[in-house]
């Protein structure tokens, strides 16, 4: 056996310790730690390889599972690409799956932190905007829950810091959407997911028909020259190089790539479908 344990690559299908140097040149064990492809309140095939001295993240490796080409558009980006192909969408119901996106981003990074009950409300009414109740119905609630989250220090102490992203990096990493918008870090990003949630009660029952050369959906511009998720896949290596283990799935929350936008073209005049 040679007596080195740190020159082994696993034990009973479990992998081993390494030695690598650390950001202070002293010799610490690494250990190799994949995340994914499936977890809860995790996007659905992604797949993160971290290399790990401590609880720090030293290298990230991001891969996910493929998506197949298909006739099934983005659930989150439908109404845009629709309207991208000639067909009819109503602004309203662009409205409705841009509130209920980011409602369904912010449940899950509230999940992630530990918020439980702010995130099942955020479910709630994600599953209330969809199914389309009207506006006066839950406005009130809507904006009770924005304001409870906006209002929380506890929440704001617990993610304040992670995954810092200035506009200029994101802008030169192609982000387009929310995390552009943002300048910060992973609360900033939450707080611009509800703030825009809020901006969109009013146009939930708009009946007018959505432009064609609208192409913003909830994670950015989908006329670009990759998706919106791609960039903010991209740049989750930067994010979490130097972070600490257990605020690895809190970054990644906080910025929600949507691997169903990785699929290959398929919509006349954009880069994707």
């Amino acid at each position: 056996m040679g007596h080195d344990m740190h020159a082994m690559g696993e034990v009973e299908g479990l992998p081993m310790a390494e030695r690598g140097d650390d950001r202070d040149e002293l010799r610490l064990d690494q250990l190799h730690v994949p995340i994914g492809p499936a977890l809860s309140d995790w996007p659905a095939g992604l797949v993160l390889r971290l290399t790990l001295q401590g609880d720090v993240v030293q290298e990230v490796g991001v891969d996910h599972l493929p998506v197949p080409p298909g006739r099934r558009l983005p659930f989150w980006g439908e109404p845009w690409l629709r309207a991208a192909r000639g067909e009819h969408v109503t602004r309203g119901r662009a409205a409705r799956r841009r509130c209920a996106a980011h409602l369904d981003s912010a449940g899950r990074l509230l999940a992630v932190a530990g918020w439980d009950d702010a995130a099942a409300r955020c479910r709630r009414l994600r599953d209330e905007v969809l199914s389309g109740a009207p506006r006066e119905g839950i406005g009130g609630d809507l904006r009770r829950t924005v304001r409870r989250v906006g209002r929380s220090r506890p929440l704001r102490w617990s993610i304040a810091g992670l995954g810092e992203l200035p506009a200029d990096r994101a802008r030169a990493a192609g982000v387009t959407g929310p995390a552009l918008a943002a300048d910060g870090d992973a609360y900033e990003r939450l707080l611009t997911w509800m703030n825009e949630v809020e901006r969109g009660l009013d146009g939930l029952d708009d009946a007018r028909p959505l432009a064609p050369d609208d192409r913003t959906g909830p994670r950015g511009r989908l006329d670009g020259p990759q998706p919106p998720s791609q960039a903010l896949l991209d740049v989750l290596p930067e994010l979490l190089t130097g972070a600490e283990f257990a605020c690895a799935r809190i970054i990644v929350a906080s910025l929600d790539p949507d691997p169903d936008e990785l699929a290959p073209a398929s919509v006349p005049g954009a880069a994707h479908a």
